[in-house]
């Protein structure tokens, strides 16, 4: 137990030890009900289906082939794997080696490949996933529509726009479209119309005339 601490607690492998208990204290506050599973799936308002087109966090995941899954729960796979493939190479040949000064640079090298063989690793786990949340995904959507939410970006346009939907705790936050010309903007209440797959949004139109007036 002793060379497992010390291991663990050697660079490269602390700063992967760091990420891994930042995850269970996350997983834990998960299972308490104190933020969602999928707190981190907000990313940038990308052609999701399009991975040259696809920016931000999630944009870097679809190129990576880990989409279609919750971000946190991938990001958790993918430092566990990198944790392991950077512990046994500091137990088996790093621990042996006197490095002195040298342990910081190779340490990067270390963490860059670890990720690196983590990444094929962490698709194949998640993989067999995808079809359970996108089911998951289909009956949400449908279930959301018809609700009232607010706009939360300075404007809504066919390319970009997110809103909030109060759900009884921090709120949804869902990518939004609609017309331009109508001048959607923050804190306005419009209503999900319609659920655009391709681009992981929904259409959108103002509260009042969903309403007739």
């Amino acid at each position: 137990m002793e060379l497992f601490f010390q291991t663990s607690l050697t660079f490269p492998v602390v700063l992967f030890s760091f990420m891994l208990c930042v995850a269970m204290l996350y997983w834990l506050t998960v299972a308490l009900g104190a933020v969602d599973v999928d707190v981190l799936d907000t990313g940038g308002d990308g052609g999701m289906d399009d991975p040259s087109n696809a920016e931000g966090l999630g944009g870097l995941l679809m190129k990576l082939g880990l989409h279609d899954v919750p971000v946190t729960l991938v990001l958790t796979v993918l430092v566990f794997f990198a944790w392991l493939a950077s512990y046994f190479t500091q137990l088996l040949l790093l621990g042996w080696l006197p490095l002195g000064l040298l342990r910081y640079p190779l340490g990067l090298v270390v963490i860059v490949l670890a990720l690196v063989v983590a990444v094929p690793v962490t698709r194949l786990v998640v993989a067999p996933l995808r079809p359970l949340f996108r089911k998951a995904l289909g009956s949400t959507t449908r279930s959301l529509l018809g609700q009232v939410v607010v706009v939360r970006s300075p404007l809504v346009s066919d390319r970009l726009g997110e809103a909030v939907m109060e759900d009884g705790g921090a709120g949804l936050i869902l990518r939004v479209r609609a017309d331009p010309a109508l001048g959607f903007k923050r804190g306005d209440r419009l209503v999900l119309l319609e659920y655009l797959e391709a681009e992981h949004a929904y259409r959108v139109i103002g509260e009042d005339e969903f309403n007739g007036k």
